[in-house]
């Protein structure tokens, strides 16, 4: 079922994706009615996305930072269990800060072309010096 919503918000443009959408729930439209039909409902939402090229596209839709993170400082607090004060709670946080922002480095090659792309649409709001 992924790889065929992969197919809608994947698509390489707003006219390939409605095709998408209805192979989706030709599909899987009978055992999961309410997917293809929240899509539809909030496809005002959804297509905006489509004009961004895709360099920019891939970066926005595979990244959301803020969910993972609090998901891994959640996962950090919830295994370590009791803590015995605010200070070593402090410290965990930041060991888990620290080794969650190693995994943020997009390859040069591609962050190159991203923040390239990210200056021309947004020019106003980019600031050039990253």
């Amino acid at each position: 079922m992924a790889a065929d919503l992969k197919s809608i918000y994947g698509a390489s443009n707003d006219e390939v994706a409605p095709a998408q959408l209805e192979a989706f729930d030709e599909k899987w439209g009978d055992k999961f009615p309410a997917i293809a039909e929240s899509w539809r409902r909030n496809w005002e939402q959804v297509i905006p996305f489509f004009a961004y090229p895709a360099e920019v596209g891939k970066i926005i839709y595979t990244t959301n930072a803020i969910e993972s993170l609090n998901m891994s400082l959640r996962k950090i607090i919830k295994n370590r269990g009791h803590l015995p004060n605010d200070d070593a709670a402090t410290k965990l946080l930041y060991l888990a800060l620290r080794n969650t922002a190693k995994k943020w480095i997009f390859p040069p090659r591609i962050r190159k072309q991203t923040v390239n792309q990210f200056a021309v649409l947004f020019q106003d709001r980019f600031p050039s010096s990253i």
